[in-house]
C-alpha cells in the first residue's frame, strides 16, 4: 500500500489547520459579540473557554487522527476495541464535512464576488440602500450564485488536487501568509480613522455594566459557545490533520500554535470592523448584513475605499477558501481511505458531488426560495447549517473526548501517550477528571441549549419535540461505546 503523505513541515500543519479553524464567523460574528457583551470582559472568559473547552477537543482530535494515521473514514476501526461500535460515527461525520460544504461553498463564492465587485469599482457606483438592494438581488439571481459558488468549488479541488505538501500546503501557506498581513494592514487603516477611539473603546475596554445588564449566565453561554465552535472541531477536519502529521512533537503545544492563531485573527477582526463602523455612525450588526451590506458602505465613505474594500474582500475569500481547502482534504482522505481511490479519482468524484451537493443552497434563496424547512423566513442553507451547526458539531466533539477518555474505547492511557510522543508540551495527565466527566457534561449543555435556544420562540409543543429529538440523538452517541456484534 503506498505510504501515507505527510506535512513537509511544522508550519505547513500550523497554517493548514489554522486555516481550517479561521472561517467566516471570526469576522463576522465574534467582534459584535465581543461589545455586546463587554468588550474585554468578554475577551477573557471567551479565552478561559478555549483553553478549557476547544482546545483538548482539538488535541482528542488530532491524538486521534496521528494515532491511527486514517481520516474519520477509518480512524475508530483502527483503534477502538474489538466489538464495541464507535465506528459507526464515521457516517455522521462524513455527513458533516459534505453537509458543510453544501451552503459554506456557496457563502465562499459570495466572498469572491464582492471581492470582484469592490475591485472593478461596481459596488462604489452604489450609494445607501442601493447596496442592500445590490445584495438580495445577487441572492435571487441563481445563474450570478451558480457560478461563484462553482468558481469556489474549482479552486479549492484544484488546490487538492495537487496532493497534501505541493497543493494544500503550499497554497495554504501563501493564503494564510497573506491573510495575516492584509489583516494587520486593515486594522491600521482602521485605528486611523476619525473617531475610531469609540469603536475601540467599545471593542477592548472591560465593560461590567454592559455584561451584568446582559446577565453573566447570557454571556458565560456566549463565550463558551464561541469558544466551542470556532475551531472547527466534531467533524473530523482537524483529524485529518493529525493524521498526516509526524511524530517529532507533542500535540498540545501544536494546538496551541493554532488556537492562538485563530484567536489573532478574530481579535484583529474586530480591530478592523467595530472602528470603522463607530467612525461612520453605521451600527455594526452581525451577519452577511455586516459583511454585505455594512461595510461596503463603510467603504463609500472612506478615502481610497475601493482600494480598501478589494482589500478586505481578498482577506475574507482566503479565509472562506482555506477552510474549504481543508474540508476537502478531508473529503478526499475519507473517499480515498474508503475506496482504494487514487487522489485524482477522488478530486474528480467529488468535485462533481459537491457541486452537486451545493445546488439546494443556492436555489433555496431564489428559484426554491418558497421551501422554508424549519419555519417561516428559513432556508435550505438555514437546515443544511443547523444538522452541522447544532448536532454533528456538538456530537461529534462529545463523541471524540469519550473515545479518548472511556475505557471501551481507545482509552486514556492510549490517549495521553499519543498526545505526549515527540518535544513540546505535555499534555496534564491530572486533567483525567475534568476530561472524562466534566467536559462531556460541558459539551451536553451547549448541545441542547442551542436546541432551546433554536426553538424556543416557536412555540411549546415545537419546542417540545425538537427537544426530544435532541435528547434521542444525544442517547445515540452515548450508546456508541456499548459492546455488541460489529458490523464496518
Amino acid at each position: 500500500m503506498k505510504e501515507r503523505e505527510k506535512f513537509g513541515s511544522r508550519l505547513g500543519f500550523i497554517l493548514v489547520s489554522a486555516g481550517c479553524a479561521v472561517g467566516l464567523g471570526n469576522v463576522w460574528k465574534f467582534p459584535y459579540i465581543c461589545g455586546e457583551n463587554g468588550g474585554a470582559a468578554f475577551i477573557l472568559i471567551y479565552l478561559a473557554f478555549l483553553l478549557i473547552l476547544g482546545l483538548p477537543i482539538m488535541i482528542c482530535e488530532f491524538a486521534i487522527g496521528r494515532g491511527s494515521g486514517k481520516s474519520i473514514a477509518k480512524a475508530f476501526e483502527e483503534l477502538e476495541p474489538k466489538g464495541t461500535h464507535w465506528h459507526k460515527y464515521k457516517w455522521f461525520g462524513i455527513a458533516g464535512n459534505y453537509l458543510l460544504m453544501m451552503f459554506y461553498t456557496m457563502v465562499g463564492g459570495w466572498m469572491l464576488y464582492y471581492a470582484y465587485r469592490m475591485m472593478t469599482g461596481e459596488l462604489q457606483k452604489l450609494e445607501g440602500d442601493a447596496v442592500a438592494a445590490s445584495f438580495l438581488g445577487m441572492l435571487d439571481n441563481s445563474g450570478t450564485m451558480i457560478f461563484w459558488t462553482v468558481l469556489a468549488i474549482v479552486l479549492a479541488f484544484l488546490i487538492c488536487s495537487r496532493g497534501l505538501q505541493k497543493g494544500v500546503e503550499k497554497v495554504t501557506k501563501v493564503m494564510m501568509a497573506l491573510l495575516i498581513v492584509l489583516i494587520v494592514v486593515l486594522a491600521v487603516r482602521s485605528l486611523t480613522l476619525k473617531d475610531a477611539g469609540e469603536g475601540v473603546a467599545f471593542y477592548l475596554i472591560p465593560d461590567f455594566e454592559r455584561l451584568l445588564e446582559n446577565g453573566i449566565g447570557n454571556v458565560v453561554f456566549a463565550a463558551m459557545s464561541h469558544a466551542f465552535f470556532t475551531l472547527s472541531v466534531g467533524i473530523g477536519a482537524m483529524e485529518i490533520f493529525g493524521s498526516y502529521l509526524g511524530r517529532e512533537r507533542r500535540l498540545t503545544g501544536e494546538a496551541v500554535n493554532i488556537v492562538c492563531l485563530d484567536t489573532f485573527v478574530a481579535l484583529m477582526s474586530g480591530l478592523i470592523i467595530i472602528p470603522a463602523c463607530f467612525a461612520y455612525g453605521i451600527e455594526p450588526d452581525s451577519g452577511p448584513s455586516l459583511l454585505f451590506i455594512t461595510l461596503p458602505n463603510v467603504f463609500q465613505h472612506m478615502r481610497a475605499g475601493r482600494i480598501w474594500g478589494t482589500c478586505f474582500f481578498i482577506f475574507m475569500s482566503f479565509a472562506a477558501l482555506s477552510t474549504i481547502v481543508a474540508v476537502f482534504e478531508n473529503i478526499i482522505a475519507m473517499t480515498c481511505d474508503m475506496f482504494r481511490w487514487e487522489r485524482k479519482k477522488a478530486v474528480g468524484v467529488n468535485l462533481l458531488a459537491i457541486t452537486l451537493l451545493s445546488m439546494p443552497a443556492v436555489l433555496g434563496y431564489n428559484l426554491w426560495a418558497g421551501i422554508e424547512p424549519l419555519g417561516s423566513g428559513t432556508t435550505i442553507m438555514d437546515l443544511e447549517d443547523f444538522l452541522v451547526s447544532y448536532n454533528i458539531l456538538p456530537l461529534g466533539s462529545l463523541l471524540y473526548v469519550m473515545f479518548c477518555t472511556k475505557k471501551n474505547g481507545w482509552g486514556w492511557d492510549k490517549f495521553v501517550s499519543e498526545t505526549n510522543t515527540g518535544s513540546g508540551i505535555r499534555f496534564p495527565g491530572g486533567i483525567r477528571l475534568y476530561m472524562t466527566i466534566i467536559l462531556p457534561l460541558i459539551i451536553i449543555v451547549i448541545y441542547l441549549k442551542g436546541y432551546y435556544d433554536m426553538f424556543a420562540g416557536k412555540g411549546t409543543a415545537v419546542l417540545a419535540f425538537w427537544m426530544i429529538v435532541a435528547v434521542v440523538l444525544l442517547v445515540l452517541v452515548l450508546s456508541f461505546g456499548r459492546k455488541g456484534k460489529r458490523h464496518s
